[in-house]
């Protein structure tokens, strides 16, 4: 049912790492021994895009962006909710390999400052990126005594509030070895190995920023930072892709391309999700009007078929070939492609940040008093703006059409609604409502994960479940089994492997269903 695959170019797999995974016993003695950063770091970014893949399909189905399509049964947990150690454990484990990977740089790196500052300085960035995914999904994670190989094969557990502090010192510390490599001498540059910013180190300070501001927004006064001010580079305002060369030949694509639409061989990908009633109503007029979006991202559209999550009949409908998240006309897997919208097409960046959830965050900051300058309204508008931006750019980066206009267009057609005009929002209640559900919409089926982490942060957007619950009103499973009033789960489950290999660490009566994220409501 689920081909949550994600690519490593064949390439970057033969470079190899030196780093055991933290509780990886073996070793192999085909493996490489050693590799420098310059050959680790390309590597190490690929992996995380793949990995983003399945971060954002376990968001887009907790989330409410997508529901099981027709022709498929045996959804089991993924509509009940009722999730066991077996559900979504592939994050942990991946995400916490793609961290060695990190820290293989950053020991490599420490000894040979100020040589390597910027590739020290990348490593830990991505570390706390990734680290902060955990704590997202899990809480309570191994984090002070993890990423020590067979130093340590059981870490510890470090609370989520404590490792989000962690996380925020690592990024100032990373930013600072950015500074001391621009003052330094024979720095060695980036480069070619810098597959997210091209080797620019302003943007890597920038994103560094922009991770931290995340961490102080979400936490939202459920962790004592240490520092909370930023670096004068400021905030990302462009979109940070990943992309080490993707390419439709030798099984080198865009992992989403290659997890949702076709393979490298023109088979079709996933088919056995679609997008959900709910969030179409953003688009089609039952909430919001967004023609322009509409018609970007999904195949069809008005006309694009969609399920209510939970619902397994033979009248549901089925995906067609290339996903109904491909919006290109062309569905011939071996030349489909270079489509606007959100699978763009094989050779596409694959996001690590939008630009968007840049400004979302900035707008929210500013209205909780966490940034004391800044307009709220402006940084809003900005975000609506850089998602419609995002959306009209082919996979070269090229814009069609008029993203800016059409942006202006839509808070115009949607003029007397807060959720599209912040300006008319008449309370903080309201105003954080509409930068969190349009922050939601700029993230669908993109940065999914990050959506369903705000919705139950804030509880926006906002729901509701009845007795027969509506599509267009609610996300949750109509065969929810949660005993949370909005029916949806508070969490995931720690994977199996934990209770085998670390049983004396791991947090013990975890539920589903009234277990929280320290952020969490």
């Amino acid at each position: 049912m689920k081909k949550l695959t994600a690519i490593v170019f064949i390439g970057a797999m033969m470079l190899g790492t030196s780093c055991k995974k933290y509780l990886d016993i073996n070793n192999n003695p085909n493996n490489a021994t050693s590799a420098t950063p310059e050959l680790i770091l390309p590597q190490a970014l690929t992996t995380t895009a793949g990995n983003l893949v399945s971060y954002n399909a376990y968001g887009a189905q907790l989330g409410g962006y997508s529901a099981n399509a027709g022709g498929y049964g045996g959804f089991g947990t993924a509509i009940s909710y009722n999730f066991s150690s077996a559900d979504f454990g592939g994050l942990w484990s991946a995400t916490y390999d793609n961290l060695e990977d990190y820290q293989a740089i950053v020991n490599q790196a420490a000894t040979q400052l100020p040589t390597y500052s910027y590739f020290y300085a990348a490593a830990k960035i991505m570390e706390a990126y990734n680290f902060q995914l955990l704590v997202d999904a899990y809480n309570d994670i191994p984090f002070t005594s993890a990423l020590q190989g067979a130093n340590n094969l059981t870490p510890s557990y470090t609370s989520g509030p404590a490792v989000y502090v962690g996380l925020a010192n690592m990024l100032d510390t990373a930013i600072a070895a950015i500074h001391a490599g621009q003052t330094g001498t024979a720095v060695t540059p980036l480069g070619s190995s810098d597959v997210l910013f091209g080797g620019d180190v302003e943007l890597w300070k920038q994103f560094a920023n922009t991770i931290k501001l995340r961490l102080i927004v979400r936490a939202n006064g459920k962790a004592t930072f240490t520092n909370t001010t930023f670096d004068a580079a400021g905030f990302l305002t462009t979109d940070a892709l990943i992309n080490p060369g993707y390419t439709r030949d030798n099984n080198r694509q865009n992992p989403d391309w290659n997890n949702w639409v076709y393979s490298y061989t023109g088979s079709d990908a996933n088919k056995a999700w679609m997008p959900s009633t709910f969030i179409m109503g953003f688009y089609d007029g039952h909430k919001l009007v967004d023609s322009f979006r509409g018609k970007a991202i999904y195949y069809q559209f008005p006309n694009t078929g969609t399920n209510q999550l939970g619902v397994e009949s033979v009248n549901t409908p089925k995906c067609p070939s290339g996903s109904f998240w491909y919006s290109g006309t062309n569905r011939d897997g071996k030349s489909a492609g270079s489509s606007i919208g959100i699978l763009k097409g094989p050779e596409a960046g694959r996001p690590a940040m939008l630009a968007a959830e840049s400004y979302f965050l900035q707008a929210e900051a500013v209205v909780r008093g966490i940034l004391t300058s800044g307009d709220a309204t402006a940084l809003f508008n900005s975000g609506i703006a850089a998602s419609f931006n995002y959306l009209y750019e082919g996979p070269d980066g090229v814009v069609t059409g008029t993203p800016a206009a059409d942006a202006v267009t839509y808070q115009a057609d949607n003029a007397a609604s807060y959720l599209a005009n912040v300006d008319v929002a008449t309370t903080t209640a309201q105003k954080i409502e509409a930068i969190i559900t349009q922050k939601y919409i700029a993230l669908n089926f993109i940065s999914s994960d990050q959506a369903w982490d705000d919705y139950r942060r804030t509880l926006y957007p906002a729901i509701s479940y009845g007795a027969v619950p509506d599509p267009h009103q609610t996300f949750a499973s109509t065969v929810s089994e949660s005993t949370r009033p909005d029916k949806l789960p508070s969490r995931i489950l720690y994977p199996s492997s934990e209770g085998a290999y670390n049983p004396a660490n791991l947090p013990k009566g975890i539920s589903p269903f009234t277990s929280l994220i320290f952020w969490a409501q």
